[in-house]
Protein backbone atom coordinates (compact mmCIF):
# COMPACT_ATOMS: atom_id res chain seq x y z
CA UNK A 1 0.00 0.00 0.00
CA UNK A 2 1.41 3.39 -1.01
CA UNK A 3 2.15 5.77 1.85
CA UNK A 4 0.01 8.91 1.77
CA UNK A 5 2.13 12.01 1.23
CA UNK A 6 1.15 15.03 3.34
CA UNK A 7 3.05 18.27 2.84
CA UNK A 8 3.13 20.55 5.88
CA UNK A 9 6.40 22.36 5.20
CA UNK A 10 5.19 25.39 3.23
CA UNK A 11 7.54 27.69 5.18
CA UNK A 12 10.46 25.76 3.70
CA UNK A 13 9.17 25.99 0.14
CA UNK A 14 5.91 26.10 -1.78
CA UNK A 15 4.82 24.35 -4.98
CA UNK A 16 4.66 26.57 -8.03
CA UNK A 17 1.10 27.84 -8.43
CA UNK A 18 -0.70 26.63 -11.60
CA UNK A 19 -1.26 30.22 -12.73
CA UNK A 20 2.48 30.85 -12.37
CA UNK A 21 3.33 27.80 -14.49
CA UNK A 22 1.02 29.03 -17.25
CA UNK A 23 2.51 32.53 -17.17
CA UNK A 24 6.02 31.15 -17.51
CA UNK A 25 5.39 28.78 -20.44
CA UNK A 26 5.84 31.32 -23.28
CA UNK A 27 9.27 32.17 -21.91
CA UNK A 28 10.45 28.58 -22.13
CA UNK A 29 10.25 28.41 -25.92
CA UNK A 30 9.08 31.62 -27.66
CA UNK A 31 10.39 34.72 -25.92
CA UNK A 32 14.10 33.98 -25.71
CA UNK A 33 15.54 37.42 -26.48
CA UNK A 34 17.79 39.41 -24.17
CA UNK A 35 15.67 42.06 -22.41
CA UNK A 36 18.46 44.60 -22.95
CA UNK A 37 18.34 44.14 -26.74
CA UNK A 38 16.52 46.87 -28.65
CA UNK A 39 14.82 44.75 -31.30
CA UNK A 40 11.85 42.45 -31.85
CA UNK A 41 13.37 39.54 -29.88
CA UNK A 42 14.27 41.55 -26.81
CA UNK A 43 11.12 43.67 -26.57
CA UNK A 44 8.78 40.92 -25.26
CA UNK A 45 11.28 40.00 -22.55
CA UNK A 46 11.70 43.61 -21.48
CA UNK A 47 7.93 44.13 -21.40
CA UNK A 48 7.49 40.96 -19.33
CA UNK A 49 10.02 42.13 -16.75
CA UNK A 50 8.35 45.52 -16.39
CA UNK A 51 4.94 43.88 -16.08
CA UNK A 52 6.31 41.63 -13.32
CA UNK A 53 7.81 44.67 -11.62
CA UNK A 54 4.35 46.24 -11.56
CA UNK A 55 2.83 43.03 -10.16
CA UNK A 56 5.36 42.89 -7.32
CA UNK A 57 5.03 46.60 -6.57
CA UNK A 58 1.24 46.27 -6.54
CA UNK A 59 1.45 43.68 -3.78
CA UNK A 60 3.89 45.80 -1.76
CA UNK A 61 2.11 49.06 -2.67
CA UNK A 62 5.21 50.86 -3.86
CA UNK A 63 6.47 52.44 -7.09
CA UNK A 64 7.57 49.84 -9.68
CA UNK A 65 10.93 51.58 -9.97
CA UNK A 66 11.64 50.72 -6.32
CA UNK A 67 11.72 46.97 -7.10
CA UNK A 68 15.01 45.23 -7.92
CA UNK A 69 14.87 41.60 -9.05
CA UNK A 70 17.35 39.23 -7.40
CA UNK A 71 18.11 35.52 -7.19
CA UNK A 72 16.14 35.12 -3.96
CA UNK A 73 15.78 36.13 -0.34
CA UNK A 74 19.42 35.54 0.57
CA UNK A 75 20.70 37.85 -2.14
CA UNK A 76 18.10 40.47 -1.26
CA UNK A 77 19.16 40.42 2.39
CA UNK A 78 22.86 40.56 1.48
CA UNK A 79 22.23 43.49 -0.86
CA UNK A 80 20.18 45.42 1.69
CA UNK A 81 22.69 44.96 4.53
CA UNK A 82 26.05 45.12 2.73
CA UNK A 83 24.81 47.79 0.35
CA UNK A 84 23.91 50.20 3.15
CA UNK A 85 27.10 49.45 5.07
CA UNK A 86 29.29 50.27 2.07
CA UNK A 87 27.24 53.34 1.15
CA UNK A 88 27.24 54.83 4.65
CA UNK A 89 30.48 53.53 6.22
CA UNK A 90 31.84 57.09 6.37
CA UNK A 91 28.88 58.01 8.57
CA UNK A 92 28.95 55.02 10.91
CA UNK A 93 29.56 51.29 11.23
CA UNK A 94 26.91 50.02 13.66
CA UNK A 95 24.08 47.65 12.76
CA UNK A 96 21.22 46.62 15.06
CA UNK A 97 19.51 43.27 14.49
CA UNK A 98 17.98 40.46 16.57
CA UNK A 99 19.01 37.05 17.82
CA UNK A 100 16.32 35.24 15.82
CA UNK A 101 17.16 36.38 12.30
CA UNK A 102 17.58 33.95 9.41
CA UNK A 103 21.20 33.01 8.59
CA UNK A 104 20.80 35.13 5.44
CA UNK A 105 20.86 38.15 7.78
CA UNK A 106 23.05 36.85 10.61
CA UNK A 107 25.91 35.75 8.35
CA UNK A 108 26.16 38.93 6.23
CA UNK A 109 26.38 40.83 9.52
CA UNK A 110 29.17 38.49 10.68
CA UNK A 111 30.99 39.07 7.40
CA UNK A 112 30.74 42.84 7.79
CA UNK A 113 32.25 42.57 11.28
CA UNK A 114 35.44 41.45 9.53
CA UNK A 115 35.33 44.73 7.63
CA UNK A 116 34.94 46.83 10.76
CA UNK A 117 31.21 46.73 11.41
CA UNK A 118 29.84 46.59 14.93
CA UNK A 119 26.68 44.51 15.30
CA UNK A 120 24.24 44.36 18.21
CA UNK A 121 21.93 41.33 18.43
CA UNK A 122 18.88 42.28 20.49
CA UNK A 123 17.13 39.49 22.39
CA UNK A 124 13.47 38.45 22.27
CA UNK A 125 10.84 37.42 24.79
CA UNK A 126 9.48 33.92 25.43
CA UNK A 127 7.25 34.23 22.37
CA UNK A 128 10.08 35.20 20.03
CA UNK A 129 9.03 38.87 19.84
CA UNK A 130 11.45 41.77 20.13
CA UNK A 131 10.68 44.79 22.29
CA UNK A 132 10.97 48.01 20.25
CA UNK A 133 12.34 49.76 23.34
CA UNK A 134 15.25 47.32 23.37
CA UNK A 135 15.95 48.17 19.73
CA UNK A 136 16.05 51.86 20.65
CA UNK A 137 18.36 51.21 23.59
CA UNK A 138 20.80 49.47 21.24
CA UNK A 139 21.13 52.53 18.98
CA UNK A 140 24.41 54.46 19.14
CA UNK A 141 25.64 57.59 17.31
CA UNK A 142 27.31 55.21 14.83
CA UNK A 143 24.15 53.22 13.98
CA UNK A 144 23.42 53.27 10.23
CA UNK A 145 21.03 50.32 9.84
CA UNK A 146 18.39 48.37 11.75
CA UNK A 147 17.39 45.01 10.26
CA UNK A 148 14.57 43.00 11.84
CA UNK A 149 12.64 40.18 10.16
CA UNK A 150 8.93 40.72 9.63
CA UNK A 151 7.94 37.20 10.69
CA UNK A 152 10.03 34.36 12.03
CA UNK A 153 10.41 31.34 9.79
CA UNK A 154 10.44 28.79 12.64
CA UNK A 155 7.74 29.86 15.08
CA UNK A 156 5.87 32.36 12.91
CA UNK A 157 6.00 35.24 15.39
CA UNK A 158 5.32 38.60 13.73
CA UNK A 159 7.53 41.47 14.84
CA UNK A 160 6.35 45.02 15.66
CA UNK A 161 7.82 46.43 12.47
CA UNK A 162 5.71 49.61 12.41
CA UNK A 163 6.82 50.57 15.92
CA UNK A 164 10.46 49.88 15.11
CA UNK A 165 10.22 51.92 11.91
CA UNK A 166 9.03 54.92 13.89
CA UNK A 167 12.08 54.59 16.13
CA UNK A 168 14.36 54.33 13.10
CA UNK A 169 12.83 57.45 11.53
CA UNK A 170 13.19 59.39 14.77
CA UNK A 171 16.89 58.61 14.83
CA UNK A 172 17.32 58.97 11.04
CA UNK A 173 18.48 55.38 10.65
CA UNK A 174 17.70 53.16 7.66
CA UNK A 175 15.45 50.19 8.37
CA UNK A 176 15.39 46.87 6.49
CA UNK A 177 13.07 43.93 7.04
CA UNK A 178 13.43 40.36 5.80
CA UNK A 179 9.89 39.55 4.66
CA UNK A 180 10.63 36.20 3.02
CA UNK A 181 8.08 34.44 5.23
CA UNK A 182 5.43 37.16 5.35
CA UNK A 183 4.98 38.30 1.74
CA UNK A 184 1.86 36.64 0.38
CA UNK A 185 0.69 35.53 3.84
CA UNK A 186 -0.04 38.84 5.55
CA UNK A 187 -0.10 42.49 4.49
CA UNK A 188 3.34 43.79 3.55
CA UNK A 189 2.57 47.28 2.29
CA UNK A 190 5.84 49.13 2.64
CA UNK A 191 4.37 52.49 3.67
CA UNK A 192 2.29 50.87 6.40
CA UNK A 193 5.40 49.06 7.66
CA UNK A 194 7.53 52.19 7.28
CA UNK A 195 10.62 50.36 5.98
CA UNK A 196 13.36 51.57 3.66
CA UNK A 197 14.04 48.14 2.19
CA UNK A 198 12.25 44.80 2.19
CA UNK A 199 13.30 41.35 0.98
CA UNK A 200 11.11 38.93 -0.99
CA UNK A 201 11.80 35.23 -1.69
CA UNK A 202 9.89 33.74 -4.61
CA UNK A 203 9.73 30.13 -3.52
CA UNK A 204 7.98 31.08 -0.28
CA UNK A 205 4.93 32.41 -2.17
CA UNK A 206 4.30 29.83 -4.90
CA UNK A 207 6.88 31.14 -7.38
CA UNK A 208 9.97 29.21 -8.53
CA UNK A 209 13.15 28.86 -6.52
CA UNK A 210 16.04 31.08 -7.52
CA UNK A 211 14.17 34.36 -7.83
CA UNK A 212 13.35 37.15 -5.41
CA UNK A 213 13.09 40.90 -5.12
CA UNK A 214 14.39 43.74 -3.02
CA UNK A 215 12.28 46.81 -2.40
CA UNK A 216 14.50 49.88 -2.04
CA UNK A 217 12.72 53.10 -1.12
CA UNK A 218 13.53 55.89 -3.53
CA UNK A 219 16.45 57.96 -2.28
CA UNK A 220 17.89 55.21 -0.06
CA UNK A 221 21.70 55.20 -0.31
CA UNK A 222 22.80 51.68 -1.20
CA UNK A 223 25.76 50.20 -3.04
CA UNK A 224 25.06 47.41 -5.59
CA UNK A 225 25.96 43.93 -4.43
CA UNK A 226 26.77 42.77 -7.97
CA UNK A 227 28.68 45.13 -10.25
CA UNK A 228 28.70 44.94 -14.01
CA UNK A 229 26.51 46.44 -16.72
CA UNK A 230 23.56 48.70 -16.02
CA UNK A 231 20.81 46.12 -15.47
CA UNK A 232 17.98 46.89 -13.06
CA UNK A 233 18.67 50.63 -13.39
CA UNK A 234 22.27 50.03 -12.36
CA UNK A 235 21.34 48.42 -9.05
CA UNK A 236 21.91 44.74 -9.85
CA UNK A 237 24.15 43.70 -12.73
CA UNK A 238 23.48 40.57 -14.76
CA UNK A 239 21.02 39.73 -17.52
CA UNK A 240 17.64 39.27 -15.87
CA UNK A 241 16.20 35.78 -15.50
CA UNK A 242 13.05 36.57 -17.46
CA UNK A 243 11.41 33.18 -16.97
CA UNK A 244 11.62 33.26 -13.18
CA UNK A 245 10.86 36.97 -12.90
CA UNK A 246 7.64 36.41 -14.83
CA UNK A 247 6.83 33.63 -12.36
CA UNK A 248 7.46 35.87 -9.36
CA UNK A 249 5.30 38.63 -10.78
CA UNK A 250 2.39 36.31 -11.40
CA UNK A 251 2.78 34.76 -7.94
CA UNK A 252 2.51 38.20 -6.36
CA UNK A 253 -0.61 38.94 -8.40
CA UNK A 254 -2.20 35.65 -7.30
CA UNK A 255 -1.16 36.17 -3.67
CA UNK A 256 -3.41 39.21 -3.36
CA UNK A 257 -6.45 36.92 -3.60
CA UNK A 258 -5.33 34.91 -0.57
CA UNK A 259 -4.36 37.66 1.87
CA UNK A 260 -7.81 37.77 3.51
CA UNK A 261 -8.65 34.10 3.03
CA UNK A 262 -9.58 32.58 6.41
CA UNK A 263 -9.22 28.94 5.34
CA UNK A 264 -5.57 28.50 6.32
CA UNK A 265 -5.76 30.20 9.75
CA UNK A 266 -8.90 28.17 10.47
CA UNK A 267 -7.11 24.92 9.66
CA UNK A 268 -4.08 25.94 11.73
CA UNK A 269 -6.24 26.74 14.76
CA UNK A 270 -8.31 23.58 14.32
CA UNK A 271 -5.14 21.51 14.13
CA UNK A 272 -3.88 23.06 17.37
CA UNK A 273 -7.22 22.27 19.03
CA UNK A 274 -6.96 18.65 17.90
CA UNK A 275 -3.44 18.35 19.24
CA UNK A 276 -4.56 19.68 22.61
CA UNK A 277 -7.60 17.37 22.67
CA UNK A 278 -5.50 14.29 21.97
CA UNK A 279 -2.25 15.04 23.82
CA UNK A 280 -3.12 17.59 26.50
CA UNK A 281 -0.12 18.88 28.45
CA UNK A 282 2.23 16.71 26.40
CA UNK A 283 2.13 19.34 23.66
CA UNK A 284 2.93 23.06 24.05
CA UNK A 285 2.86 25.99 21.63
CA UNK A 286 6.08 27.73 20.58
CA UNK A 287 5.71 31.31 19.37
CA UNK A 288 3.23 34.09 19.94
CA UNK A 289 -0.39 32.94 20.33
CA UNK A 290 -1.76 36.02 18.49
CA UNK A 291 1.00 37.82 16.58
CA UNK A 292 1.78 34.84 14.38
CA UNK A 293 1.71 33.90 10.72
CA UNK A 294 -1.70 32.46 9.77
CA UNK A 295 -0.19 29.23 8.46
CA UNK A 296 2.44 28.42 11.08
CA UNK A 297 2.09 26.06 14.03
CA UNK A 298 5.27 25.25 15.94
CA UNK A 299 4.64 22.86 18.81
CA UNK A 300 6.78 20.85 21.19
CA UNK A 301 6.04 17.31 22.30
CA UNK A 302 7.49 17.50 25.79
CA UNK A 303 10.17 14.96 26.60
CA UNK A 304 10.35 13.70 23.02
CA UNK A 305 12.88 14.28 20.26
CA UNK A 306 11.20 16.05 17.37
CA UNK A 307 13.29 14.44 14.63
CA UNK A 308 12.65 10.95 15.98
CA UNK A 309 8.93 11.60 16.26
CA UNK A 310 8.74 13.09 12.77
CA UNK A 311 10.52 10.03 11.37
CA UNK A 312 7.61 7.90 12.62
CA UNK A 313 5.04 10.00 10.75
CA UNK A 314 5.20 8.13 7.45
CA UNK A 315 4.73 10.44 4.50
CA UNK A 316 4.46 13.67 6.52
CA UNK A 317 6.76 16.49 5.45
CA UNK A 318 7.42 18.98 8.26
CA UNK A 319 10.44 20.50 10.04
CA UNK A 320 12.03 20.15 13.45
CA UNK A 321 13.47 22.80 15.75
CA UNK A 322 16.40 20.81 17.07
CA UNK A 323 19.24 18.79 15.60
CA UNK A 324 20.66 15.51 16.88
CA UNK A 325 24.44 15.19 17.03
CA UNK A 326 26.11 12.07 18.45
CA UNK A 327 23.25 11.33 20.80
CA UNK A 328 22.79 14.91 22.01
CA UNK A 329 20.08 17.33 20.95
CA UNK A 330 20.90 20.94 20.09
CA UNK A 331 18.11 23.52 19.95
CA UNK A 332 17.86 25.97 17.07
CA UNK A 333 19.18 29.49 17.77
CA UNK A 334 15.59 30.75 17.64
CA UNK A 335 14.34 28.43 20.38
CA UNK A 336 17.45 29.18 22.44
CA UNK A 337 16.86 32.92 22.13
CA UNK A 338 13.29 32.41 23.32
CA UNK A 339 14.56 30.64 26.43
CA UNK A 340 12.74 27.38 25.66
CA UNK A 341 13.89 24.66 28.10
CA UNK A 342 15.85 21.84 26.41
CA UNK A 343 13.34 19.18 27.46
CA UNK A 344 10.65 21.17 25.65
CA UNK A 345 12.60 22.53 22.70
CA UNK A 346 14.05 19.17 21.69
CA UNK A 347 10.52 18.01 20.86
CA UNK A 348 9.73 20.94 18.57
CA UNK A 349 8.08 20.33 15.19
CA UNK A 350 6.99 23.07 12.81
CA UNK A 351 3.85 22.34 10.82
CA UNK A 352 3.38 25.03 8.17
CA UNK A 353 0.19 24.88 6.14
CA UNK A 354 -0.56 26.04 2.61
CA UNK A 355 -3.26 26.57 0.02
CA UNK A 356 -3.67 22.85 -0.68
CA UNK A 357 -3.82 21.70 2.95
CA UNK A 358 -7.03 19.88 3.93
CA UNK A 359 -8.68 18.98 7.20
CA UNK A 360 -8.48 15.32 6.15
CA UNK A 361 -4.70 15.58 5.98
CA UNK A 362 -4.56 17.05 9.48
CA UNK A 363 -6.83 14.29 10.78
CA UNK A 364 -4.40 11.77 9.30
CA UNK A 365 -1.45 13.45 11.03
CA UNK A 366 -3.27 13.17 14.35
CA UNK A 367 -3.79 9.45 13.72
CA UNK A 368 -0.11 8.98 12.98
CA UNK A 369 0.86 10.91 16.09
CA UNK A 370 -1.41 8.75 18.22
CA UNK A 371 0.41 5.65 16.95
CA UNK A 372 3.80 7.24 17.61
CA UNK A 373 2.79 8.54 21.05
CA UNK A 374 0.97 5.70 22.82
CA UNK A 375 -0.72 6.74 26.04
Amino acid sequence: MKTEQIYLDFNASTPIAPEVVEAMKPFLNRHYGNPSSHHWAGDPAKEAIENARRQVSDLLQCHPGEIVFTSGGSESNNHAIKGVFHALKDRGNHIVTTQIEHPAVINPCKFLEKLGAEVTHVGVDQYGRVDPEEIEKAITPKTILITVMHANNEVGTIQPIKEISEIAKRHRILFHTDSAQSVGKIDTQVDDLGVDSLSVAGHKLYAPKGVGALYIREGTPIEPLIHGAGHESGRRAGTENVLLIVGLGKACEVAKKYLNDDKIPYLRDRFWEMLQEHFGSEVVLNGHPIHRLPNTLNVSFVGRVGSELLAQLDGVAASTGAACHSGSVELSPVLKAMGIPPEVGMGAIRFSLGRTTTLQELDRVIQLLEKALPS
